[in-house]
């Protein structure tokens, strides 16, 4: 699979890496001639200086899921939600776009206000929450006296481009009983909603949108289950 970065609405922004341009200002210090060191790294510090002046993508947000009216099941459980697990090209700020299965793309001009696991994990938390019909919820080091664990994967959390252009959500839980270390049960859950335009806006609302609907599924078959 190849990660790339091109510039338009459905694929990526090449972009600026602070990161990725010292590091490359550091291995040309050590393989350039003295009297050129300076020279070659002054030219790439002004092109890093020059991504620091452009303009700033848009950030968006995963909105609470609005699962209260919907969610089915009461439980007096603590339940524990661990930050899920996703690869690499999920497992950061970037919004995903693949053109084909196997290629990853990322939306240009944008990012997500955080790295995507722990957004997942957060509104997902406050999904519990917001219907009031379990004991307690909460995250690692909160102390809670944990009955049960969501452990999660997001297995893909994307604009699918090849062809109409769709938002796929899909997250795999294990209910864990804490107390004796036995998986419950196991279940994939996946949602999928077209989009209706082309703009960045559209595409993020369009994973809104899936994944509120991943998520009362995921709350309303928890709180059958514990």
């Amino acid at each position: 699979m190849r990660a790339r970065r091109l510039d338009g609405p459905q694929a990526i922004n090449f972009g600026c890496d602070a990161e990725k341009a010292k590091m490359t200002v550091q291995r040309v210090k050590r393989i350039m001639q003295p009297g050129m060191k300076g020279i070659v790294a002054g030219l790439l510090a002004l092109g890093l200086a020059s991504c620091a002046s452009g303009p700033a993508p848009d950030t968006y947000d995963i909105a609470a899921p609005k699962v209260g009216a919907s969610a089915r099941g009461n439980s007096r459980a603590q339940v524990l939600i661990p930050e899920p697990t996703a690869i690499k090209a999920l497992d950061s700020d970037k919004i995903v776009v693949k053109p084909t299965p196997y290629t990853v793309e990322n939306l240009g001009k944008s990012q997500w206000s955080d790295r995507l696991p722990r957004m997942v994990q957060l509104r997902l938390l406050q999904a519990f929450e917001n219907t009031g019909r379990i004991g307690a919820v909460g995250v690692p080091g909160q102390g809670l006296a944990i009955d049960y664990q969501l452990v999660m994967e997001i297995r893909r959390f994307e604009i699918a481009a090849g062809g109409a252009n769709s938002a796929v959500v899909e997250i795999s839980v294990k209910a864990l009983n804490d107390r004796n270390g036995t998986v419950v049960k196991t279940r994939i859950f996946k949602d999928e909603v077209p989009v209706s335009a082309a703009s960045n806006a559209d595409y993020v609302t369009a994973l809104n949108r899936a994944f509120e609907r991943v998520s009362s599924d995921i709350v309303s078959w928890t709180l059958g289950l514990i």
